[in-house]
């Protein structure tokens, strides 16, 4: 019996050493200060060196520092992503971490120091080291000045309520010999030694707490309400200060569920069957949550919203109430529950929770939604019914999300690390085909394999410190097939996948056929076998290096369709069916479509609309717009307006057909062949016809999609053909040919903008060089400086007139690049149209032109929110002329830059711009109605 009670003593005291030395521990007491939004902490860490290394210097991750100024990576990445809120925000908006004291167990002050590169974390420097399997204590005081929730919604908001992230000191993950250092950059991926927590948290009385630590004890004392609050095996953990409650538990058969994501159209028993259905799956599909208790909030969501459904405006509801509230639940529920219970390296190793996330969802949609479509009861209204759009079923969004980085040229691998992706990739694309990669691998095997790889892997490493390799090793062990593959080709690289039929023979008992591997990557692809569109069989195989011939019975099949259920993600579904009957075997039916849709393998689509354009001498211009660009870009496209112009009672419009190559090993990714052409009026009893050959050829920085620095060649031949005109005098220069040659290079962000173009122009009559440069400056006080330069000479110049000059004010635009609205006026209301172009001066001067050489430098700067004071000075030479000196200066209405501004002249070389009468024929404008320019404003915070 004693030897019973001696095993049982020592059993005992080892789960207690092991408890308490088995990982790190960090006990908190925090002070809430609500006015200031300041935390008040004292904090002791218990580190456990689990490695085999000996350690001097602990680091410690300190990611609400990244709040603190305008110079941190984060701030870098606000200004790269083009939000300006974080640059123009107040002092007292901002957080940061203050006053650091560190001292040891015995009572020693450590010194600790950041770096410039990570400075996101802090280094302290250890006394004596530690070594493998010992443990030193660290008592630290500090203050956290909590940021506002505008940034990153995180922090306090305009009533004062908090969501607590990554607020606290705690230990980075010590791995491979070294601890993991990673700035924060707004990615949600700290990573944090797996630590227990004990926080004991003191808050005003109108406050009350949200989180998932377990609650251990609760009072009220003095006007404040304490609480004591416990986790173990946390990678970190959520904290919400509400003064009105705004949380509802619901308790699932799994875990009790606490969540404040809003939907006022359900009510709380709706909702709770909602959860209780996508707690139960998870637990079936993944495994058992670890923990008791799972915090889901607003946040949550609008950090990782279910994009598409999160853009609909809210009077456009295509999906069920229910149903809205399902996704978005889901999506948010699935993110915290593998963030909480797997401790991967976000930063470079994201695929993996991304993966099973979205992979997740499609099961979840498959068993419980497979009727869905992607715009819900939209596919049921009979004026909808004829797009892809609303056909395609839900899970298929997620390829097409996809399909619009791969088209682009921008998508990137899975294996990229997340601060290294583009943000559309990062919130998007490269999550949703980690998901469709995952669905294709299960398709492939054609069993269980990898939802039983899920749990096995969930279930073995939940709340440890992991590498995608323990996935890898799953997976593979559970495959009855090889599958490196997938991983060096699918997960790893960023190889487009592209097949197509080829050698189809067929006879009444069986088809043969050889499939074409267009990008040389290999990879099993489905082969379906249709009947009336309907599936008779499907067949998975395996390429070769080298093409081989395929057989299999016809089973009266009439047509044969690769990857026809979309299971793996293809670069082009266009090229991937062969008819059987017929002679014709690709010749896709025409379907026209109103507006845009998306692309539909099965059809050549010719979208429409109609358009209306002005000019002052064709007046309105009604035209129908037919092109083929859908939504995903296409290696050929063609776009044709035909318009009747009202005033001058003719024909007119504009159009181009291009080809689109792209490049996807190489710094020039992409080159763009183009032949346009338009016809207009250009002056009241004159018309224009402009043709443009042209090449665009686009160049980045292969190593990183994220650099906003863009270089382009352009080149181009602008044949012009001019009415002569007995109003307008042309000068004799009527029909002209030019070859034109630029070069851009140019980098933009929120803060500043750099942009340098250089330009040759050619003709039989004429020739010109010019360099120009342009550069902006956001300053901290919303204070913006810019400058332009701009310098042309003639190589030479044998013309008779000004007509092909450097413009000082208003150039001529023989060309035709510029959207004049009367280009041929030279008084009244639409002379009055700017266009920053050539000597870009906003007066009217006494000389309008420059045949020799021209420099001219604009600048301005800001005064006060969109006014801002611009100034104009060059220097020209005109023949058997001296060489002349001109400036202007005045004040800029910068309403909307480059859409809509007004320039009110005051001084020049004129003298007082306002002496005369007439100052109001003296104000410019630049106007831009134009849809699509306006877009590129929204969309460059994306890509």
């Amino acid at each position: 019996m004693k030897v019973y009670s001696k095993v049982a003593l020592f059993t005992l005291l080892y789960l207690y050493s092991a408890k308490q030395y088995g990982q790190h521990h960090s006990k908190m007491t925090v002070e809430v200060n609500s006015y200031a939004h300041v935390l008040n902490v004292d904090q002791e860490i218990t580190y456990f060196n689990q490695s085999p290394d000996s350690i001097s210097t602990l680091v410690l991750n300190d990611w609400n520092n990244a709040y603190s100024s305008i110079k941190t990576p984060l701030a870098r990445r606000f200004s790269d992503e083009f939000y300006r809120g974080f640059h123009l925000a107040k002092e007292e908006e901002r957080g940061s971490t203050q006053n650091i004291s560190i001292i040891d167990q015995n009572e020693l002050p450590l010194a600790w120091e950041r770096n410039t590169i990570v400075p996101d974390v802090i280094h302290v420097r250890l006394r004596k080291k530690v070594g493998p399997n010992q443990k030193i204590v660290l008592r630290l005081h500090y203050l956290v000045k909590v940021p506002s929730d505008m940034f990153t919604k995180y922090g306090y908001d305009s009533n004062d309520n908090m969501v607590l992230k990554n607020w606290f000191l705690t230990p980075a993950r010590y791995e491979n010999h070294d601890f993991i250092k990673y700035n924060n950059e707004n990615l949600d991926d700290i990573v944090n030694a797996v630590s227990d927590f004990d926080l004991s948290i003191k808050v005003p009385k109108k406050y009350t707490v949200t989180t998932d630590l377990d609650l251990v004890a609760s009072d009220e004392n003095y006007g404040f309400n304490n609480y004591n609050l416990t986790g173990t095996n946390r990678i970190d953990f959520s904290l919400i200060l509400e003064r009105k409650p705004s949380f509802t538990t619901f308790k699932t058969k799994e875990l009790d569920v606490e969540t404040n994501i809003t939907d006022s159209k359900l009510t709380k028993e709706q909702k709770a069957l909602i959860i209780e259905c996508i707690a139960h799956y998870a637990n079936t599909m993944i495994g058992k949550y670890p923990f008791d208790k799972i915090v889901i909030t607003q946040t949550d969501y609008e950090r990782s919203p279910f994009y598409g459904l999160n853009q609909l405006p809210s009077f456009i509801s295509p999906f069920s109430d229910t149903f809205a509230y399902e996704i978005k639940f889901m999506k948010a529920f699935l993110n915290v529950y593998l963030k909480n219970s797997l401790a991967v390296d976000e930063r470079k190793e994201a695929w993996v929770h991304d993966a099973i996330q979205i992979y997740t969802m499609m099961k979840y949609i498959e068993s419980n939604h497979s009727d869905t479509k992607m715009l819900g009861s939209a596919a049921n209204y009979k004026l909808l019914k004829s797009y892809n759009l609303t056909n395609i079923d839900f899970n298929e969004q997620y390829s097409y999300f996809y399909m619009l980085m791969a088209r682009k040229n921008l998508d990137q691998p899975l294996n990229t690390s997340k601060d290294r992706l583009v943000k559309f990739n990062e919130q998007i694309a490269s999550k949703y085909r980690a998901g469709l990669s995952l669905r294709y691998l299960d398709n492939y095997l054609e069993s269980t394999v990898v939802e039983k790889s899920i749990r096995e892997f969930y279930s073995n490493n939940s709340g440890k410190a992991i590498a995608r390799e323990n996935f890898e090793a799953v997976l593979k062990s559970n495959s009855p097939k090889d599958i490196n593959w997938f991983f060096s080709t699918i997960i790893n690289s960023r190889k487009a996948i592209d097949y197509k039929f080829s050698k189809v023979i067929k006879t009444k008992d069986s088809v043969s056929f050889s499939i074409k591997n267009k990008t040389g990557f290999i990879v099993p692809v489905p082969v379906y076998g249709l009947k009336n569109g309907d599936i008779v069989f499907k067949k998975w195989i395996d390429p070769q290096a080298h093409d081989s011939v395929y057989q299999f019975e016809r089973q009266d099949i009439d047509k044969i369709v690769l990857n026809y259920k979309n299971e793996l993600p293809e670069y082009n579904l266009r090229n991937n069916w062969k008819s059987l009957k017929g002679f014709f075997p690709n010749n896709r039916p025409v379907k026209f479509v109103f507006m845009k849709d998306l692309e539909d393998p099965y059809y050549n689509q010719v979208l429409y609309v109609p358009t209306v354009e002005y000019n002052l001498y064709d007046g309105l211009i009604f035209g129908m717009r037919l092109h083929n660009k859908t939504i995903l870009e296409k290696p050929f496209t063609f776009d044709v307006t035909p318009s009747f112009s009202t005033k001058s009672q003719t024909m007119s419009g504009s159009g181009f057909v291009a080809v689109n190559q792209n490049f996807r090993e190489s710094a020039l990714y992409n080159a763009r062949y183009v032949f346009s052409g338009s016809y207009f009026h250009y002056a009241p009893d004159a018309t224009y016809l402009k043709l443009n050959p042209s090449l665009q050829l686009r160049i980045r920085n292969q190593n990183d999609f994220r650099d906003n620095r863009k270089e382009l060649l352009y080149f181009r031949q602008v044949i012009v053909n001019r009415e002569a005109s007995a109003i307008v005098p042309t000068n004799f220069v009527e029909n002209y040919s030019i070859f034109n040659a630029k070069y851009f290079n140019t980098k933009t962000e929120v803060t500043k903008h750099f942009s340098f173009m250089t330009e040759l122009q050619a003709s039989n009559k004429f020739s010109k060089a010019i360099v120009e440069m342009s550069y902006r400056k956001l300053f901290e006080d919303n204070r913006q400086v810019n400058f332009r330069l701009y310098a042309g000479a003639f190589l030479h110049n044998k013309t008779n007139s000004d007509y092909f000059s450097f413009s000082v004010d208003r150039p001529t635009d023989y060309m035709f690049d510029y959207n004049y609205y009367g280009r041929s006026e030279d008084k009244g209301f639409f002379s009055q149209q700017l266009i920053i172009a050539e000597g870009g001066f906003k007066s009217r001067l006494g000389t309008n032109f420059a045949n020799e050489w021209i420099t001219a430098i604009n600048g301005g700067y800001s005064i006060w929110n969109w006014v801002e004071v611009y100034g104009d000075v060059g220097y020209l030479k005109n023949k058997n002329a001296p060489d002349q000196f001109l400036f202007d200066s005045g004040i800029r209405l910068n309403l909307v830059t480059d859409y809509f501004e007004v320039y009110l002249p005051v001084y020049s070389s004129n003298g007082w711009e306002f002496r005369d009468n007439n100052y109001n024929e003296r104000i410019r404008f630049i106007i831009t109605f134009t849809p699509k320019i306006f877009l590129n404003l929204f969309n460059r915070k994306w890509f």
